[in-house]
């Protein structure tokens, strides 16, 4: 089973709490196995941002999944937080497979394209979508009208009544 994330950043404590639990109890859902038990079938796609990508990553190696990383742009590190790089750097180190856009400038064309690349690898797409437009081209309402429309089917985990700020 090869599942995909995309989903909003700079969420709350609060909705990040429920998120998180959100997404690893829909990993465990995917796996059938307990935390750590190994599960070589289940292949996690993520463009490994801090946040829903990064959650997704951690909860599909600890349940012994694999990581794949579909990275936008050559240059994508340099628009992530300062304080996320020792996390997303680890996090690719981890990653069997680096699939790449050919893109090296970051940005929001790069994001669509990268965020395309994971749909076109995955069975299903875990979407941390609050069901409103994106914000800018490349958001996640872009990546799940994307996966809909290639017949990619999107499981929305987002917690009922939260709001972004």
């Amino acid at each position: 089973m090869r599942i995909g994330i995309t989903g909003h950043r700079g969420l709350s404590g609060e909705v990040e709490r429920t998120v998180r639990a959100l997404i690893e109890e829909t990993v465990a859902s995917y796996t059938g196995s307990g935390s750590g038990s190994g599960n070589a079938s289940l292949v996690g796609v993520s463009c490994i941002a801090d946040g829903p990508d990064a959650w997704f990553a951690e909860a599909v190696l600890g349940h012994g999944g694999r990581l794949e990383v579909a990275l936008p742009a050559e240059q994508y590190r340099a628009d992530l937080p300062a304080w996320y790089h020792p996390a997303y750097d680890d996090l690719l180190r981890r990653a069997t497979e680096v699939h790449r856009t050919g893109l090296d400038a970051s940005g929001p064309d790069a994001y669509m394209a990268g965020s395309e690349l994971l749909v076109d690898q995955v069975d299903v797409l875990l979407a941390v979508w609050d069901g409103r437009p994106a914000r800018g081209y490349g958001g996640t309402a872009d990546v799940v009208s994307y996966a809909r429309e290639h017949d990619v089917p999107v499981k929305v985990l987002w917690p009922e009544g939260a709001t972004r700020g």
